[in-house]
C-alpha cells in the first residue's frame, strides 16, 4: 500500500475507514443488574496518513474539565483535514464518573494500576484494556486531569524527565508551566513511558467543576500539539509575540500546621520568593494565627479552595524555580490570549478567527 494512503483503523473489533469517524463502545464489565457497561471511544480517521494521537480524560471519575475539552476538540471543522488518527476517550473511569467519584466502585484509584493485567481486580483489567486498545494503537498521547476536590490546579503540563519528544510537544501545547518530573508507579504516564510513547499530562482546574480558562487553554493546547505533529494545518500567526512557558525543576506541597480557618494571600500562578508569607491558619477569632511561609522560590501551581482545614491538609503546591527567573502569570491576560482569535469559544458563543476551526 502506498505511504500516501491512510489505513483503516481497527479498534474493539470494529473498523473505521480513512476519512470517516465513529463512536465505538468498548465493553468493560457487567453490573450486578446484568447491565453491560461500556467505555465510549470516538475515532476520527483522517484521509491522509500521520500520527495516531489519543486524548483521554476522567481516569479519575470526578475530573470534568477534560471531558469538555475533548467535546470541543471533536466539534472542530479542522478535523475534516486531519492527517493521521485521533482517538478520543472522554470518560475512562465510567463507574467513577457515574458516582461523581475519583475512584472506582471498589475504592481503587485506576491511575495506580497501569499497565494492568487481563485477570485480577476490575482496576487492573480496565487498565489492561485501555493499554491494549488505546495506547497500543497510538503514537502519542495527552492525558487530561484536574486537581482533587476542594483543590485547584493552575494550568500546567507534566512530562517525564529526559524525554525530548514530550518536551517539544509540551512547549507547543502552550500551558504557562511545564514540570519535568518522575512518574508514580502504576500511573498511565509510567506505563506509556515504558512503551516509548510521548505523553503530555495536562493538569488544570478543580474536580467536579468546569473552569472556562482551563478548558479554553486545554482545547488550544491540544490543537497546538496536533499542528506540531502535522495532523492539522498550521494556524495563521496573530502577530503577537508568544510568551514562553515557565520550566520548573520540581514541586512540593505545603501543609496546614494546625486545624483552623485558612486564608490565602496569593493567587494561583503567583511567583513567590523564599520566606514569603502565603497565607494563614487561625481560630475563628484570629487570636491564634500561624503563617504559611514559602520555603523556597517558585510558582503556586495548586491550592486549597476550602477555608476549613485540618492539620496536615495540603494548602499550596509550589513548583520550584530560580528566583531570578520568576514571573507571575496574569490569568486575566491569559483569558485575552486565548480569546476570539484562538477559535476557542465559550459555550453559546460564535467561533471567530480561523474559519477552519469552527464547530462542525
Amino acid at each position: 500500500m502506498s505511504s500516501n494512503v491512510q489505513s483503516v483503523f481497527q479498534l474493539g473489533g470494529e473498523s473505521v475507514p480513512a476519512g470517516n469517524r465513529r463512536t465505538i463502545n468498548l465493553p468493560i464489565t457487567q453490573l450486578y443488574t446484568q447491565t453491560r457497561l461500556h467505555m465510549p471511544v470516538h475515532v476520527v480517521n483522517g484521509r491522509k496518513p500521520g500520527p495516531r494521537l489519543f486524548l483521554c480524560a476522567a481516569i479519575h471519575g470526578d475530573e470534568l474539565n477534560g471531558v469538555e475539552i475533548i467535546r470541543r476538540v471533536l466539534r472542530m471543522k479542522a478535523l475534516k483535514g486531519l492527517c493521521g488518527c485521533l482517538v478520543a476517550v472522554p470518560i475512562v473511569n465510567v463507574l467513577g464518573f457515574i458516582s461523581q467519584s475519583r475512584y472506582l466502585a471498589d475504592g481503587r484509584d485506576l491511575n495506580r494500576f497501569f499497565p494492568g493485567t487481563e485477570t485480577g481486580s476490575f482496576a487492573s483489567t480496565l487498565a489492561s484494556l485501555f493499554m491494549k486498545e488505546i495506547v497500543g494503537r497510538s503514537t502519542h498521547g495527552i492525558d487530561l486531569h484536574t486537581g482533587a476536590r476542594h483543590r485547584s490546579n493552575f494550568p500546567q503540563i507534566r512530562i517525564s524527565e529526559n524525554d525530548p519528544a514530550a518536551s517539544e510537544l509540551a512547549e507547543a501545547f502552550g500551558a504557562p508551566i511545564i514540570i519535568p518530573s518522575s512518574v508514580r508507579d502504576g500511573s498511565l504516564r509510567d506505563a506509556v513511558r515504558a512503551k516509548n510513547i510521548p505523553l503530555l499530562l495536562y493538569e488544570a482546574g478543580e474536580a467536579l467543576r468546569f473552569d472556562e480558562v482551563s478548558i479554553r487553554m486545554g482545547v488550544r493546547g491540544v490543537l497546538n500539539v496536533m499542528r506540531r505533529l502535522g495532523m492539522l494545518k498550521e494556524k495563521r500567526r496573530s502577530g503577537r509575540e508568544k510568551t514562553p512557558p515557565i520550566l520548573c525543576s520540581s514541586s512540593l506541597w505545603l501543609r496546614a500546621p494546625a486545624g483552623g480557618i485558612f486564608r490565602t494571600k496569593v493567587p494561583l500562578g503567583a511567583a513567590v520568593k523564599t520566606g514569603q508569607v502565603l497565607g494563614t491558619v487561625s481560630d475563628p477569632f484570629g487570636e491564634n494565627e500561624q503563617e504559611i511561609v514559602a520555603p523556597k522560590a517558585g510558582h503556586v501551581i495548586g491550592g486549597m479552595e476550602k477555608p476549613l482545614v485540618n492539620e496536615g491538609d495540603a494548602l499550596y503546591h509550589i513548583a520550584s524555580a530560580d528566583e531570578k527567573e520568576l514571573r507571575s502569570v496574569d490569568i486575566i491576560q491569559t483569558v485575552v490570549d486565548i480569546g476570539p482569535d484562538s477559535s476557542v469559544a465559550m459555550p453559546g458563543e460564535e467561533f471567530h478567527g480561523d474559519s477552519t476551526e469552527t464547530p462542525a
